[in-house]
């Protein structure tokens, strides 16, 4: 920059002045002396105008990388530029115009778009409402029942065991009030000892079994059909024929059969019933006479609860067993016969202490009276074809779930149990012998045994079990069919 002595010295000597910076110039080649030192106006333009470009270009890359980052922001500290000197005063005419700068065209690169971030892109279009979950199925729970006792009686219909005109008040009317009385329960055949095979073991007749056996032979040829059923004709089981006993026993539980008046166990005798002796599974196995018994020793079981079985089968006697052959000629016949063992039976049986950790009850009758005018040959839930048996004649498809024949009538099933409401009835369930075996197979978690498979049966569910017992966390199965209510007596 010059000064009031600058010029003057200048006029004195009559030297020349810069053109572009107004400085004096010396030597020869009259180079401006501040020049050098100082950018011009226009070298300084182009210089912020550079520095301007390469911060938009930086801005423009680090904006994508903190973006794609997750970044709300991203500073980049530049160190500071050292501040331009003031440009004198610009000259005027064409040096001027020179001087002036021209503007930079602008360009996408120059100046980008910013990406539209996560929040403006869901408020432009908000996500659709995800779909509510499929409704599932509650499981049905069964109750913790260890140990089972059947108690088996011979022919006879429900109107005779529980109906108005029963006379069989302890049957009828005491243990009635006690339980769960299960009103539409059917056999599965016509006689007494194929019905309480098919509680055994799942498997329908054969011609001698409806019979009642009167030839002791093996089921003849004996072959297993796709259905799990044993082919041929004859009473006694092959070894190869799975049994309820045999499956408890893998699983390291225990069943007895306790036959009352039993004489020797694991033999055959005539005219009496005993359903284990007709399985060659268990009359082979070595345990046969630690599991059929007589009667006496149930007593001896029942006062501790480990030596109580999983399952109790109970057999009464000729003279107990409410059949309508009289064991005496003075003794009576039908349910009445059956009155004395049941009061004798069932209140041991509730006083133990295998009851009362988990016990079930169930008191029912193989059949209907065979020997009826018009005998009841109806069945329910599933009216199985048996292989071993003529196909049936021809009949009109049924109504609902009970078949006007094909089985061994309506018995009923009275249920004593910590885990039944007393006095409550079951009255729009339909249930059989398959069915009852299917239930305990459950109970116990086994694999289901020839027609307790059938996808039609229903077990014993909610609305037999209708009552809680302890605190013990209820055992679950998956949910089946829809059951029926129970309602109070």
């Amino acid at each position: 920059m010059t000064t009031a002595s600058d010029d003057e010295g200048v006029k004195k000597a009559g030297a020349k002045r810069c053109v572009e910076c107004g400085a004096p110039v010396s030597g020869k080649r009259e180079q401006c002396l501040e020049c050098r030192f100082m950018p011009s106006p226009w070298a300084a333009a182009v210089a912020v105008m550079g520095m301007l470009t390469l911060g938009v270009l930086l801005g423009s890359a680090t904006s994508q990388v903190a973006q794609s980052a997750g970044l709300t922001s991203i500073l980049l500290e530049a160190p500071a530029a050292a501040p331009a000197p003031a440009p004198e005063p610009a000259a005027s005419g064409p040096a001027a115009v020179a001087a002036a700068p021209a503007p930079l065209p602008a360009t996408a690169s120059s100046f980008p778009e910013p990406l539209p971030l996560p929040e403006e892109a869901a408020a432009e279009e908000p996500a659709p409402a995800p779909a509510p979950p499929p409704e599932i199925p509650e499981e049905e729970t069964l109750p913790p029942v260890k140990h089972v006792f059947l108690i088996v009686l011979e022919a006879g219909g429900f109107d005779e065991y529980f109906g108005p005109g029963s006379i069989t008040p302890y049957l009828a009317q005491d243990l009635t009030a006690k339980g769960e009385l299960i009103s539409n329960y059917y056999a599965v055949a016509g006689s007494d000892l194929a019905n309480q095979i098919a509680l055994l073991s799942g498997q329908g007749p054969t011609p001698e079994t409806i019979a009642e056996c009167p030839t002791y032979a093996d089921v003849a040829p004996g072959t297993l059909s796709a259905a799990g059923q044993v082919e041929g004709s004859g009473c006694i089981y092959p070894a190869t024929t799975p049994t309820l006993p045999a499956q408890l026993a893998e699983k390291g539980l225990r069943a007895k059969a306790y036959v009352e008046g039993l004489a020797e166990p694991c033999v055959h005798e005539e005219g009496r019933r005993n359903p284990f002796v007709y399985f060659h599974s268990l009359l082979e196995d070595p345990e046969c006479a630690k599991t059929d018994v007589g009667l006496d020793q149930l007593a001896f079981d029942l006062k501790d609860a480990k030596k109580t079985p999983a399952l109790s089968y109970l057999v009464p006697n000729a003279c107990h067993e409410g059949g309508p052959v009289p064991c005496d000629p003075a003794a009576p016949t039908g349910p009445l016969a059956a009155e004395e063992f049941l009061r004798r039976v069932v209140p041991a049986i509730e006083a133990s202490p295998a009851f009362k950790e988990g016990g079930l009850i169930a008191i029912a009758s193989t059949e209907a009276p065979p020997t009826a005018a018009e005998p009841d040959t109806s069945a329910c839930c599933v009216s199985p074809e048996y292989p071993n048996l003529p196909p049936p004649a021809p009949a009109e498809p049924a109504v609902g779930p009970v078949k006007p024949s094909g089985g061994g009538g309506r018995v009923g099933l009275l249920a004593l149990s910590p885990f039944v409401e007393p006095g409550s009835v079951e009255e729009t369930g339909y249930f059989n012998h398959f069915s009852l075996l299917l239930t305990i197979e459950e109970l116990f978690g086994l694999e289901k045994l020839g027609y307790a498979s059938e996808p039609a049966l229903v077990p014993f569910g909610a609305t037999v079990f209708n009552a809680a017992a302890g605190e013990e966390a209820p055992l679950k199965r998956p949910a089946g069919p829809a059951k029926s209510r129970s309602r109070r007596r």
